[in-house]
C-alpha cells in the first residue's frame, strides 16, 4: 500500500473523544522492540505477547477506532501489576491492516503514531488489555528557542545523513519542510538510530523546548559515533592497501630470491618462532623437539612441501595447553546442589563423584584422576551427567564419540611422513579443551570394532591406566604429552563387547532402569518444562495431570531412560503449538484422553501378558538393553520320536538351557509318575513367541524346566508368577543379572508374585522401597521349590493315559 494510501485510510480513523472527566479508555498494546512517537508511520511488529496485542489490535480495526501503543520493558512479568512497569507516558495510534494473505496467522499493520497520553488505569485484562488513559497537551514555550533548536538540528541530520546510508535522502527533504515544532522533534527522534529507552524518554516529555533540546544531544552523540566509524573504516582500507601493496613487493622479493638461489626465511621469523617456543614453557623433551624443528625450517627454503608440514607442526606445540589448567571447584555443597539440579535420583553415582571431589579437597596434587565408566541402557542420563560433572568441577568438558571408531590413527594419530598427518583425537581435543585438565568424555565406548587398521580398543590401553597415560605417545607429536590430569569419563550401553583388559582399567558404575516413579519425577521437574519452552507453551498455562504422564510412560514408551518420553511429550507440545498458532481453543489440563487423543492408539498393548492358568505354558523375565521385560515360553506334546524342538530365534546358551530342563524332567519321572515310554513316543517343542527378537542366556532355566514339567505332567502353571534363575542339572538355582530391570518390569506389567534364585538377595536394595512393597518374592534354591510354589495339584489321571487306554480298547474290540 502507498503512502498516499495509507494516508488516506488513516484519516478515516477519528482519534478517541475524552468523556466529561476528560479521560479515553481505550484497548493497550504492549510492544517489546519498538516505541512509537506521535506524527511518525510505521509498521507494527506481531512477535510478541500471547495474542492480547493482536485481538486488540482487530478490535480496534473492526470498530474503527484507535488504540495505546505502549512500550514493553525488558525485564516486564506478567503475573506483576501491568501499569507499574510501563512509562507513564505511551501513545495514542492508528492501524490498518495490509496483510497480503489471509490465511497468515501473524498479521501485518501499520501503525500512525497521534498524540501523547497519560496511563491512568488497568479496566480490563481478558480478552486485552483496557485502560483508562488522559491526553497530554503539548506545550511550546518559546517559539524563539524552538526556532533556533530547529536550525541546529537540521544541520546535524544533514551531517549524519552524509555518514548514514540507510537514512534517505527523501525522509531528510520531508523533515526540512514540517513547520509543526512537536511533529518536527518527534521526527528526529524517530529517523535517528538512538536506543528504545530514550526514545521512550522523548516520548515521556511534552514539553516541547525540553525535548528539542533532548533530542538534539542525542543526535550529537550519533553524529560523533558515525566519525569515529567513518575514521575507523578509513583507516582500515588505508591498512588494507598497505598490505596488499607490501604483499606484492614481498612476491616480487620471492622471486628475485628464489632467482639468486637464496633462502627466503628471515632470521626474524626464526628468532620469533623461537621466542613463542621459549615463553611456551614446554616440557624439556618437547622444547627440544620443537627448537630442532625451528633449526630445519630456518634452512629450508618456503616451496618446498617439508617447509608447510614443518610450520603445522610446530603450530601444534605452540597451541596445545602443556600446562594450563582449570581451576577445581572443591565445594561438596555446590557440586551437590548443581547434581541435583540437573538428575532425578542416580543416589549412588552422585555420591560416587562428591566422594572423588572430597579426597580431591584433601589429598590435592596427589590424587590420580579416576577413569569411569557409566554403563546402562540408551537414555539414562550418562553423557548429561558427564557434563553436570563438569559444570560442579568447574572444569572444561570435552566429548569424543568412539562409536564406529576401526582405525587405531583415530586415537594415537598419523605419524608425520604421511600426507595430510594430524594428531589422534584425544590430543585435538585436548587442544579445543584449551587446559589439561577437562572432564573427557568418551562415549560409545562400547561400538568400536577393529579391521586390518588396527584396534582402537588396544590403543586406548595407554590412554585410560593412571600409570601410563603421564606420558601418553601420539604418532604425530612424537613427545610425551601428560593426561593423567585428565578426568576421563567412558559410557557403554553394554560391557561385554570391551576387551577384559581395557575393562579392567576402568571403573564401572551401572545405570540402572528408572522406574515409573522416577521417570514420572523426571518428566515433571524436566522434560515438561523444557518442551513446554521449546514449543512456546511456557507462559500459557498448560499442565500435564500424573495420570496422562503415567500414561505415556506405560502405554506409549517400553525403554529403560526417558528419551522416547520426551519425544512423546514434544509430540503432545506441538499439537498444542498447532492449536494456538491457529488461535484454536486449546486445553490447559492434559488429561489421559487427550494424551490417547493426540497420540493416537496405545504402541504398548498387554497381550503378552498369560491371564489364565495353562499346560506348559510359563512366565519368564528377561533382560534387554532397553530395560526389564517379561517372556512366555510355550511347551507342547507331540507324537513322534522324542526329539526336542526349539523355536523363537534362540541362542546356543538357551538351547542349552532348555536341553538340561528336559534332562532335568527325565530324572524326575519316577517322581512325578510320568512314565518313562514317553520320552520315546512323544516331541517336545518349546517356543518362546516374538520370534524376530534374537533371545539367549541362562536365566531362563527355571521357566523352560517349569513349562516341560508341566506338559509331561499336565499340571497347570498359575498364570499370576513370573520367574528367573538359572538351573543345573540337578535342580539348584544359581543367580542371574538385570534383577532390578525384571522385578520392575513384572511390577509394570501388573504382576506381583515373583521368583528369583536366594543368591540375588543381596540385588533387591537397588530396588526402591515402595516397589518392594507392591510384590511378593519368593527366593527359592531349589527347583522343587519353584514347582511347588508355581504347578498346580496333578489331575488323578493324565488326559493323554485316558486317549491312550481307550485307543487300547477300541483294538481290542477290532480284533474281537
Amino acid at each position: 500500500m502507498s503512502d498516499s494510501n495509507g494516508e488516506l485510510a488513516f484519516d478515516t480513523i477519528p482519534n478517541a473523544i475524552p468523556n466529561a472527566e476528560g479521560f479515553i479508555t481505550l484497548p493497550l498494546l504492549l510492544i517489546p522492540n519498538e516505541v512509537i512517537l506521535p506524527h511518525t508511520i510505521m509498521p507494527l511488529p506481531f512477535d510478541f505477547d500471547e495474542g492480547m496485542s493482536i485481538r486488540a489490535s482487530y478490535r480496534a480495526i473492526e470498530k474503527g477506532m484507535t488504540v495505546i501503543y505502549a512500550y514493553q520493558p525488558r525485564d516486564f512479568d506478567y503475573e506483576q501489576p501491568v501499569l507499574e512497569q510501563l512509562g507513564k507516558i505511551a501513545t495514542e495510534v492508528a492501524l490498518i491492516d495490509i496483510t497480503e494473505d489471509p490465511d497468515d496467522p501473524l498479521p501485518f499493520m501499520m501503525a500512525q503514531g497521534r498524540r501523547r497520553v497519560e496511563l491512568v488505569e488497568l479496566i480490563e485484562d481478558e480478552p486485552f488489555y483496557l485502560v483508562k488513559a488522559k491526553v497530554v497537551e503539548e506545550v511550546v514555550s518559546d517559539r524563539t528557542a524552538c526556532s533556533h533548536l530547529r536550525d541546529d538540528c537540521l544541520y546535524l541530520l544533514n551531517d549524519i545523513a552524509e555518514l548514514e546510508p540507510a537514512l534517505s535522502e527523501d525522509v531528510v527533504d520531508y523533515i526540512h519542510i514540517i513547520e509543526d515544532y512537536s511533529e518536527l522533534v518527534d521526527m528526529f527522534a524517530s529517523v535517528v538510530p538512538i536506543p528504545m529507552e530514550k526514545r521512550q524518554t522523548i516520548l515521556n516529555e511534552h514539553r516541547v523546548v525540553e525535548r528539542f533540546q533532548m533530542v538534539k544531544t542525542m543526535m550529537e552523540n550519533e553524529y560523533q559515533s558515525l566519525e569515529v566509524r567513518d575514521d575507523v573504516n578509513s583507516q582500515v582500507r588505508d591498512e588494507f592497501e598497505k598490505m596488499q601493496r607490501e604483499m606484492y613487493l614481498r612476491e616480487q622479493m620471492r622471486v628475485i630470491q628464489e632467482e639468486l638461489g637464496e633462502s627466503e626465511f628471515e632470521d626474524g621469523d626464526a628468532s620469533a618462532l623461537k621466542d613463542r617456543i621459549i615463553a611456551a614453557n614446554l616440557p624439556e623433551e618437547a622444547h627440544k623437539q620443537a627448537l630442532k624443528e625451528v633449526s630445519r625450517l630456518a634452512i629450508m627454503s618456503p616451496m618446498s612441501p617439508e617447509a608447510g608440514v614443518i610450520r603445522t607442526y610446530i603450530d601444534w606445540f605452540l597451541d596445545l595447553p602443556w600446562h594450563t589448567a582449570s581451576k577445581d571447584n572443591l565445594n561438596l555443597r555446590h557440586a551437590e546442589k548443581v547434581l541435583n539440579r540437573e538428575h532425578y535420583g542416580l543416589e549412588k553415582i552422585k555420591e560416587r563423584i562428591l566422594e572423588h571431589i572430597a579426597v580431591r579437597k584433601l589429598a590435592g596434587e596427589d590424587m590420580k584422576s579416576p577413569i569411569l565408566c557409566f554403563v546402562g541402557p540408551p537414555g539414562v542420563g550418562k553423557t548429561s551427567l558427564g557434563k553436570s560433572i563438569a559444570e560442579a568441577l568447574g572444569r572444561e568438558f570435552v566429548r569424543v564419540s568412539l562409536g564406529g571408531v576401526r582405525d587405531e590413527a583415530e586415537i594415537r594419530g598419523h605419524r608425520r611422513t604421511y600426507i595430510g598427518a594430524m594428531p589422534g583425537r584425544f590430543i585435538q581435543t585436548i587442544k579445543r579443551a584449551g587446559t589439561v585438565n577437562p572432564v573427557f568424555m568418551l562415549d560409545e565406548i562400547d561400538k568400536m570394532s577393529e579391521d586390518y587398521r588396527g584396534d582402537p580398543a588396544a590403543a586406548l590401553l595407554e590412554v585410560l591406566d593412571p600409570e601410563q597415560n603421564n606420558e601418553f605417545s601420539d604418532h604425530y607429536l612424537e613427545v610425551p604429552y601428560d593426561l593423567s590430569k585428565v578426568l576421563f569419563i567412558a559410557t557403554a550401553n553394554e560391557l561385554y563387547p570391551l576387551p577384559e583388559a581395557l575393562e579392567d582399567r576402568m571403573e564401572i558404575i551401572e545405570f540402572r532402569a528408572y522406574t515409573e516413579e522416577e521417570k514420572l519425577e523426571i518428566a515433571k521437574r524436566f522434560l515438561i518444562p523444557k518442551q513446554l519452552k521449546a514449543h512456546g507453551l511456557s507462559r500459557r498455562g498448560i499442565s500435564f495431570l500424573d495420570s496422562a504422564i503415567l500414561h505415556i510412560i506405560q502405554h506409549y514408551t517400553l525403554e529403560a531412560g526417558v528419551r522416547n518420553l520426551e519425544r512423546e511429550i514434544a509430540n503432545v507440545c506441538r499439537k498444542l503449538t498447532k492449536l494456538a498458532a491457529l488461535r484454536r481453543k486449546y486445553p490447559k489440563r492434559i488429561t489421559a484422553n487427550l494424551v490417547e487423543k493426540y497420540l493416537g492408539p496405545p504402541y504398548i498393548i498387554d497381550s503378552q501378558i498369560n491371564k489364565i492358568d495353562s499346560i506348559g505354558l510359563a512366565t519368564g523375565l528377561v533382560w534387554t538393553s532397553g530395560g526389564g521385560d517379561i517372556q512366555l515360553i510355550e511347551a507342547s506334546l507331540l507324537p513322534g520320536k522324542g526329539n526336542l524342538t526349539l523355536t523363537g530365534s534362540l541362542g546356543d546358551v538357551l538351547q542349552e538351557s532348555a536341553q538340561i530342563a528336559l534332562n532335568y524332567m527325565r530324572s524326575l519321572a519316577d517322581e512325578l509318575d510320568v512314565p518313562h515310554d514317553d520320552f520315546e513316543v512323544f516331541d517336545v517343542h518349546i517356543h518362546l513367541p516374538e520370534g524376530a527378537v534374537p533371545k539367549d542366556g541362562p536365566s531362563a532355566g527355571i521357566t523352560l524346566a517349569t513349562a516341560i514339567i508341566s506338559v509331561f505332567t499336565e499340571q497347570d502353571v498359575r498364570s499370576n508368577w513370573a520367574m528367573t534363575g538359572e538351573m543345573t542339572l540337578r535342580g539348584h538355582v544359581l543367580p542371574v543379572g538385570g534383577i532390578k530391570e525384571k522385578v520392575l518390569a513384572a511390577r509394570r506389567r501388573g504382576i506381583t508374585n515373583l521368583i528369583l534364585p536366594f543368591d540375588n538377595e543381596k540385588d533387591l536394595i537397588d530396588i526402591p522401597k515402595k516397589a518392594l512393597r507392591d510384590l511378593n518374592i519368593k527366593l527359592v534354591k531349589h527347583m522343587s521349590e519353584v514347582m511347588e510354589l508355581v504347578l498346580t495339584d496333578a489331575p488323578e489321571e493324565r488326559e493323554r493315559d485316558l486317549n491312550r487306554d481307550s485307543l487300547v480298547d477300541d483294538e481290542q474290540d477290532n480284533d474281537n
